[in-house]
């Protein structure tokens, strides 16, 4: 990746966004909050449970599942066939306290012009739980969920093929926003315009090298607010 990638959208690239397609965890709401951490030590514990594991030994098959397969579900689905609701079900059972309302990403939300769509390998009701948190919900018109993927996670390229499809959007004039920077691969290749929300965490920062990054958020509420004020 460039380091000099620009921080902002210029104004045509702007007019000429339809969709704005916004990852989930990590993505609206900042990694620094860690909320993830629930639901990775959540994983481990379904692991320790059902494969008769300890801890350590639970993790490092989580980690060699999620390095593996793209998410630790699909690698309990193939290796030991996980039902799959029952595994989300238990892992999104989280306190959602750890993220505060934001209101500068509600007021940019608000004010951007287009429909605003949520792609995530986590669920819809998990993502109607955080938004619905955050006071963001409304802001959005669709999800398209692992479920809709067919329990197939990011970075896939049918995946985005799928979810395209099914959304009608239009990738030349959609812009996806994604803390994991690998993920943005496929959506630069559909020519989208991508944005990579930079975090600290490690898992975030593989495949952030290479051309298919546009831009880069440190912060997305702020990031979007120097949007709609201009």
């Amino acid at each position: 990746m460039d380091i000099s990638a620009p921080a902002a959208l210029k104004t045509d690239e702007i007019e000429r966004i339809e969709t704005w397609i916004f990852d989930l965890d990590n993505t609206l709401y900042p990694a620094s909050s860690r909320l993830f951490d629930q639901i990775d030590r959540n994983m481990t514990n379904f692991i320790m449970v059902h494969l008769d594991l300890d801890w350590d030994a639970a993790h490092k098959l989580q980690k060699s599942f999620f390095r593996e397969h793209g998410t630790t579900m699909r690698g309990l689905m193939s290796n030991h066939g996980t039902d799959p609701e029952e595994f989300l079900e238990f892992v999104h059972q989280i306190d959602l306290s750890a993220i505060p309302p934001d209101p500068d990403l509600d007021r940019a939300l608000e004010r951007l012009p287009g429909r605003k769509v949520i792609f995530t390998n986590g669920t819809t009701a998990h993502a109607s739980n955080v938004t619905g948190h955050l006071g963001i919900d409304r802001h959005f018109d669709a999800t398209f969920d692992i479920i809709d993927s067919d329990y197939i996670p990011k970075p896939d390229t049918g995946v985005y093929a799928k979810m395209v499809s099914d959304l009608k959007i239009n990738p030349d004039t959609a812009i996806m926003f994604e803390d994991m920077a690998r993920n943005l691969v496929p959506a630069a290749d559909m020519g989208m315009t991508t944005v990579w929300v930079r975090t600290d965490v490690h898992w975030g920062i593989d495949g952030s090298d290479g051309d298919h990054i546009d831009h880069i958020a440190e912060d997305l509420g702020q990031w979007l607010g120097g949007l709609v004020r201009r």
